[in-house]
């Protein structure tokens, strides 16, 4: 049984940086749409610029994310092949890193100096 209050075990754990790692491409990806949103609404290009960031780190989170996700599988489950929600969750995790990756593709060409948002060329 892992004991909460032991911080060192808590972050060696097999599975652990995982369920750590997984806040971060959430969190930024969130906050790139929020600044997103209020670049539209305030017209401001700044804005845009710090959504475009947080949604290419939330890109590169993704990559240790899903890494860890794979090999938390492949040490607790050891490999097991994935059935019912274990597989869904894989595969939406495959999803989310994919549409991470193409909202950075898609905010890739709208740094002008116009006061543009990520998504002004492809949904409004």
């Amino acid at each position: 049984m892992l004991n909460p209050f032991d911080l060192k075990s808590a972050l060696l754990a097999k599975h652990a940086q995982h369920v750590v790692l997984i806040h971060f491409p959430i969190a930024l990806y969130l906050a790139g749409t929020f600044f997103d949103l209020c670049a539209r609404i305030f017209r401001k290009a700044s804005l845009g610029e710090v959504a475009r960031w947080n949604f290419f780190a939330a890109a590169i989170m993704s990559l240790p994310t899903a890494a860890t996700g794979l090999l938390a599988w492949r040490w607790a489950l050891e490999g097991q092949t994935l059935k019912g929600l274990l597989r869904l969750h894989l595969i939406l995790a495959c999803v989310a890193v994919v549409g991470t990756w193409a909202t950075v593709w898609l905010c890739r060409g709208s740094r002008t100096h116009q006061a543009k948002p990520c998504f002004s060329r492809c949904c409004f």
